[in-house]
């Protein structure tokens, strides 16, 4: 590890020569490049430099520990000793994390999908509740939120709907959160008192741009109707909704929320290419590991990761099996705990499989 981040160092150093070579910056495409490289290595750099300086700390307290002194100082340096002994190996750990192959979609802007599935109207309305719980964890971090399609439930909430949250680490935050999401709490509608179960279903795209996927205009076709629901005053005047078809895959997507065709055009797009980017992505991981099944991060819709119990005020994130009891203040979009400890689990996970022969 010590011989490859001393590479990284020296490769940064070269990196930081070149980004400020004037030639270099009259290159504006190959500068930008550079930046990127370079941002990307420098909290490598800066950790390794702490760990340098730790382990000297330590040389020089475990020398003067053996040079003749008085009492009262020998126990200081001991215990400056016994301080840095522990940070190095706080800082060894937070190398081996920082060295972990970074996920190339952590930066990216992330759609969202988010539809009712057992439960009927009560599976609906908690639909909205996530939404909402999304939605405002995305402006508590600065995100941005960009409604894609809807489909109104009858009693409120949402069949589906599809957003986009825009946003430089989007993806890193929310990737963990498809699954199924289940729910334990008294219907409104329901008289007799009784706690009902329910479950929604969240799934998690990178946005994908175009050199990300291919898309052949032959494999897919638009259907235009004219659009219904909750969509202000003028969208049902024109057919501005859509329905894309891809062929190869059996994918259907409508968009209707935009009044312009064009628009909801476009956004279908986008969600398409997100869904075969995903796929693809998806296949690669298991012929990478086809046998391992990762729990943490898998985003296999069919698995229950997480309960939301309102008389309990309780949330139980089950892949990791946290338990938390403000289950008030989280579906008011305070996630972080859980996505912190989510995180933290998946970097363990594979810096134990990195260990492995």
């Amino acid at each position: 590890m010590i011989d490859k981040l001393s590479d990284i160092e020296k490769k940064y150093e070269d990196l930081t020569l070149k980004v400020g070579d004037p030639d270099i910056i009259a290159d504006n495409e190959k500068w930008r490049g550079l930046m990127k490289e370079h941002s990307a290595l420098e909290p490598i750099v800066a950790k390794y430099r702490e760990y340098k300086a730790v382990k000297e700390a330590i040389a020089e307290a475990k020398e003067l520990l053996g040079e003749k002194s008085d009492d009262e100082f020998r126990e200081l340096v001991k215990e400056e000793l016994s301080e840095n002994t522990a940070r190095l190996e706080t800082v060894s750990e937070e190398l081996k994390i920082l060295l972990l192959p970074k996920d190339p979609n952590d930066d990216k802007n992330v759609i969202v999908e988010i539809r009712g599935s057992a439960g009927g109207d009560e599976a609906n309305i908690f639909a909205g509740d996530l939404f909402r719980m999304y939605s405002r964890y995305a402006e508590q971090h600065g995100f941005s939120i960009d409604i894609m399609n809807t489909s109104y439930g009858d009693m409120g909430g949402f069949k589906e709907i599809t957003f986009m949250v825009k946003g430089k680490g989007a993806y890193s935050r929310l990737k963990y959160e498809s699954g199924v999401h289940r729910v334990q709490r008294v219907p409104e509608t329901e008289s007799g008192g009784r706690i009902h179960t329910s479950t929604v279903t969240v799934a998690v795209l990178p946005e994908a741009e175009e050199v990300d996927v291919k898309l052949d205009p032959k494999d897919y076709h638009f259907d235009v109707f004219r659009a219904s629901g909750n969509g202000g005053q003028c969208v049902n005047t024109t057919d501005s909704a859509v329905r894309l078809t891809h062929h190869p895959m059996g994918i259907v997507i409508s968009c209707q929320d935009e009044k312009s065709q064009r628009m909801n055009k476009e956004k279908a797009l986008k969600i398409l290419m997100s869904k075969l980017y995903r796929l693809e992505e998806e296949k690669k991981q298991n012929e990478i590991a086809e046998e391992r099944h990762r729990q943490v991060g898998s985003g296999m819709r069919n698995e229950k990761i997480r309960t939301y119990n309102y008389p309990q005020n309780r949330v139980t994130d089950h892949r990791i099996g946290l338990t938390i009891h403000r289950l008030d203040s989280i579906i008011n979009g305070d996630l972080d705990e859980i996505i912190d400890n989510l995180t933290t689990a998946d970097r363990s996970e594979k810096l134990g499989s990195e260990s492995e022969p």
